[in-house]
């Protein structure tokens, strides 16, 4: 059984999340507010398997909640579920630590399905970890030292690891699909995202700024995450090899 806890102020909303999920097997707690969430999950790290966490809360907003959740180092995977669903919104959920993201009002069977892979990718992580999964594995790729574990959502550079969020790793995916090309942040936005609006794209570099601290040995001189100026951003895991061709921003 699944322990989910609902970060819901609207009571109607909450009980009808509860009724439902509590019908499909798992346990349910709500919160009213982000102090109680956040009073919950710091003090027992374990005690959820999922957050559906609201972004308009009385206090802190859910955007507050997750970020401070990630920086205190709790990655219980987060499900965002508000009314805002303008696309600097969403950038700005999944910058602040979310995995998902679902505006109201939502279809109950999608909110489930995202909820059901949101527990699959952790079960799968979990027993990972367990197994102690071989260097090989088909879902990591091995550079100059680092290993980027796209299984456990993972870095692991400089004697040290650091856990991504969902969209952290799945930029880090796609840079390294497409090594050594440089790619648009439009690219980025419309085949990592789903975003297709006329979105602010500047808000990419706030992710690569934090992948750089996990990848770089300086940062403020990256030698595998490069900027490509006008364009976006080129994956060299070997910065003693060929570049690439550049690509022209759209």
């Amino acid at each position: 059984m699944s322990r989910i806890l609902i970060v819901e102020d609207e009571q109607h909303i909450a009980d009808g999340l509860r009724f439902n999920l509590e019908a499909e097997g798992h346990e349910v707690v709500i919160c009213p507010d982000g102090e109680c969430a956040l009073a919950l999950m710091l003090t027992d790290r374990s005690a959820f398997d999922v957050v559906i966490l609201d972004v308009m809360l009385p206090g802190k907003d859910g955007f507050v909640v997750a970020a401070t959740l990630r920086a205190a180092g709790q990655f219980v995977p987060i499900l965002m579920l508000t009314s805002r669903g303008r696309p600097e919104d969403v950038l700005r959920g999944f910058e602040a630590g979310a995995d998902d993201y679902l505006p109201k009002p939502f279809d109950l069977a999608i909110l489930i399905a995202r909820i059901n892979g949101l527990l699959r990718r952790r079960q799968w992580n979990d027993q990972g970890q367990e197994r102690g999964e071989p260097e090989s594995a088909p879902d990591m790729f091995t550079f100059a030292n680092r290993t980027l574990d796209f299984t456990a959502m993972e870095v692991r550079a400089r004697g040290e690891s650091h856990r991504l969020t969902r969209m952290e790793c799945e930029l880090l995916r796609y840079l390294v699909k497409n090594q050594g090309v440089a790619v648009s942040r439009r690219a980025i936005l419309e085949d990592v995202w789903g975003l297709h609006e006329n979105t602010d794209t500047r808000a990419i570099d706030n992710f690569i700024v934090r992948l750089r601290k996990y990848l770089e040995d300086r940062p403020a001189s990256p030698t595998f995450l490069l900027t490509v100026r006008g364009v976006g951003y080129r994956f060299v895991p070997d910065p003693g090899g060929p570049k690439g061709p550049p690509l022209h921003d759209t």
